[in-house]
C-alpha cells in the first residue's frame, strides 16, 4: 500500500490538500482524480516555482500550516553545498547538527490553520512536513471533524519525537482509526515497535535507517472503516 493508491481508492469528489507538496509527486495525479480539486501547500520557494511550471492551474498556497497563524522559520540543510530541499523543515532547525559539512538556511514563511479557510469539502489530506505534522493537524480539527478526509501521514520520530504516539492519539478523540502497511497488511498503531521500525538518524550527514523504516500512516473517520480496511488484509 502506498499513499497514491490509499487515496485513489477512497477518493471522493471535493478538496484534496496536500500539505508538503514539494515537487508534486502525489498533487499532480490527485488533481487527476474526477472532480477533485487539489490545494497545494508548499512554502518551500524552490518546490513550489518548480511545481507552478509543471502545473499552472493547481492552487498552490506558499504558507507553512499550523495550529495558529504567524511566521516560522523554514530550515533548509546544506550538505557539502547542495541543499537538501527534501528535508526542509519548520519544526527542526538543525542547529545540533550544523558543522563543517553541514549548514543551516533559514528564511521565515508564514503560516496558517486550514481552519481558517474554512473549506466545505476537503474529502482527504496528505501530510508531509518533516515534523510539524501534529501542528497542521491540531489547525485543522473544525476541518477533520465537519469534513471527515482521508488521511496520510509521514510521521518520523527523528523528526519529531512522540509523533507517532501523539498524532494517532489527537485522531483517535476526533473519531479516526490510524494504521500503517507492512508485508501486505494492515497494522494498528500498537504494533510499531519504534527501535526496529522508527529507528533513523535525524542528521542529514548520517544516512542510516532501521529496515522496515515504517514512516508512511494512514488514518480514516470510523464511519469508513469497513471501506478502508478492505483494501488489505488485518
Amino acid at each position: 500500500m502506498d499513499e497514491l493508491t490509499f487515496l485513489t481508492a477512497l477518493h471522493r469528489p471535493g478538496t484534496l490538500v496536500d500539505v508538503g507538496a514539494h515537487d508534486g509527486l502525489l498533487a499532480l495525479p490527485l488533481a487527476a482524480l474526477p472532480g477533485a480539486r487539489v490545494i497545494a501547500f508548499e512554502p518551500l520557494a524552490e518546490a513550489r516555482g518548480r511545481l507552478a511550471a509543471r502545473a499552472p492551474g493547481l492552487t498552490l498556497r506558499a504558507e507553512a500550516l499550523g495550529e495558529a497563524p504567524g511566521t516560522i522559520d523554514l530550515s533548509v540543510p546544506v550538505l557539502d553545498g547542495a541543499p537538501q530541499w527534501q528535508w526542509a523543515s519548520t519544526a527542526k532547525s538543525f542547529s545540533a547538527h550544523e558543522g563543517p559539512r553541514l549548514a543551516v538556511r533559514r528564511r521565515p514563511v508564514p503560516v496558517i490553520a486550514l481552519d481558517s479557510l474554512a473549506l466545505p469539502d476537503v474529502t482527504a489530506m496528505k501530510i508531509d512536513a518533516e515534523g510539524a505534522e501534529y501542528a497542521a493537524l491540531r489547525g485543522a480539527r473544525t476541518t477533520l471533524a465537519r469534513c471527515r478526509p482521508v488521511l496520510t501521514l509521514e510521521l518520523e520520530e527523528r523528526h519529531a519525537e512522540g509523533c507517532t504516539w501523539a498524532v494517532p492519539a489527537f485522531l483517535d478523540a476526533l473519531g479516526y482509526e490510524t494504521c500503517f502497511a507492512h508485508e501486505g497488511r494492515w497494522h494498528p498503531m500498537e504494533a510499531l515497535h519504534r527501535p526496529t521500525m522508527q529507528r533513523a538518524s535525524p542528521d542529514p550527514a548520517v544516512f542510516e535507517a532501521s529496515d522496515p523504516y515504517v514512516f508512511n500512516f494512514y488514518a480514516w473517520p470510523v464511519e469508513r472503516a469497513a471501506e478502508a480496511r478492505a483494501l488489505l488484509p488485518t
